[in-house]
């Protein structure tokens, strides 16, 4: 992934420098607003970044100690850590082969008594199921949370990923469609859930600093809560301004690079590529392919004779339950989590990529499938 940053950008974010007004202040709010509306949200409260969107959804949540909240192994290792910020165990589930999403299917199935809610991933772009996980965790009293981290300018049922979503987490990393730099954001429909989102990001305050130094008398504030410092400068806003007037442009030139492959890809045997599902589609954040058994070549033989070749590909997704800092965790049978994150890799998808270039990876492939 190369991020898209031209002039335009460096302009903005020269200009917020150039106001004085750098820290979090009217261009974080005009960039919430902005935002919001283009996700089909109510409410956007910008933030530090998506892991801390995440632990905020899951504070205002009312989650913590003694509670279950069910996660995709299969995803940045970000989502389980937020569960653990607020002391609280996570469980994980398996996903779809075809999308690495979780199902309304596999999230019954770890399922127990003890179970607050549901972290779901829009993983790579690949919206999940909104239709039906929000009705199943509705029927099933629990809070649906989604990682949205990857998702925007993605669409399910023909609206953007986070509509109707009553609590959504964002990532605005350079390794994003929409990038800050580092920074996120929570959208939600419910106003007072906002108005304590921005308290909570700014060590509980009931009045902003932005606001306190517009009024032309002295505010006191009061501290509500103990709280954090998740606070976006106006620097990113001012860069993620110009970014999300980029978003459609940049959903349309990676969906065209997708299809590219899809027709460049598609005689080569034991390969499947990530496609969209029935129900949505992606903005093909990661452009992933899954190895079968009949692909002559191991997943790691490839990536490195790629990389010999001259081509940055990467892993595919990781699974968190495998790593180090999950070892203490005992999971149930995650078999398609276990293939996916041990057959799939992960191919450039950026704006500088030419169709000689989509030709040269997919020549690599064609090589190690024979």
């Amino acid at each position: 992934m190369i991020p898209m940053l031209g002039e335009e950008e460096a302009e903005a974010a020269a200009e917020a420098v150039r106001s004085g007004w750098v820290a979090q202040g009217p261009r974080v709010a005009r960039f919430e607003r902005e935002f919001a509306a283009t996700v089909g949200a109510g409410h956007g409260v910008a933030v530090s970044s998506c892991t801390t969107a995440l632990h905020l959804a899951l504070v205002v949540r009312a989650v913590g100690p003694g509670d279950e909240v069910i996660v995709p192994s299969l995803s940045f290792i970000a989502t389980a850590n937020a569960v653990r910020y607020v002391g609280a165990t996570p469980v994980f589930a398996d996903v779809d082969l075809a999308t690495g999403n979780l199902t309304v299917e596999t999230v019954d199935a770890v399922r127990t008594p003890r179970t607050r809610a549901v972290i779901a991933v829009h993983q790579g772009g690949v919206p999940f199921d909104t239709a039906a996980l929000r009705k199943a965790a509705a029927g099933w009293g629990l809070a649906l949370v989604e990682d949205a981290a990857c998702a925007a300018g993605s669409t399910a049922y023909g609206q953007p990923a986070g509509a109707g979503a009553a609590i959504a987490a964002w990532s605005f990393h350079p390794r994003k469609v929409l990038t800050t730099g580092e920074g996120g954001m929570v959208t939600v429909d419910d106003a007072e859930v906002a108005t304590r989102l921005r308290r909570l990001r700014e060590h509980g305050m009931n009045v902003s600093a932005a606001d306190r130094h517009a009024s032309a008398q002295p505010v006191l504030e009061a501290y509500l809560e103990t709280a954090y410092n998740y606070r976006m400068t106006d620097i990113q806003a001012a860069v993620g301004l110009v970014q999300l007037g980029r978003l459609a442009g940049l959903v349309a030139q990676r969906r065209e690079l997708a299809a590219r492959y899809h027709e460049l890809l598609a005689d080569i045997d034991g390969l499947v590529p990530v496609r969209d599902p029935a129900y949505g589609q992606s903005n093909y954040q990661s452009f992933w392919v899954l190895l079968n058994p009949a692909f002559r070549t191991g997943r790691d033989e490839v990536l490195a004779e790629l990389a010999r070749r001259g081509v940055s590909a990467r892993r595919g997704i990781m699974a968190a339950h495998l790593e180090p800092a999950y070892a203490d965790v005992a999971p149930g049978p995650l078999p398609v989590t276990e293939r996916i994150t041990r057959d799939s890799l992960i191919l450039p998808l950026h704006h500088r990529l030419t169709e000689d270039d989509q030709k040269h990876i997919v020549g690599v492939l064609r090589e190690l499938a024979h």
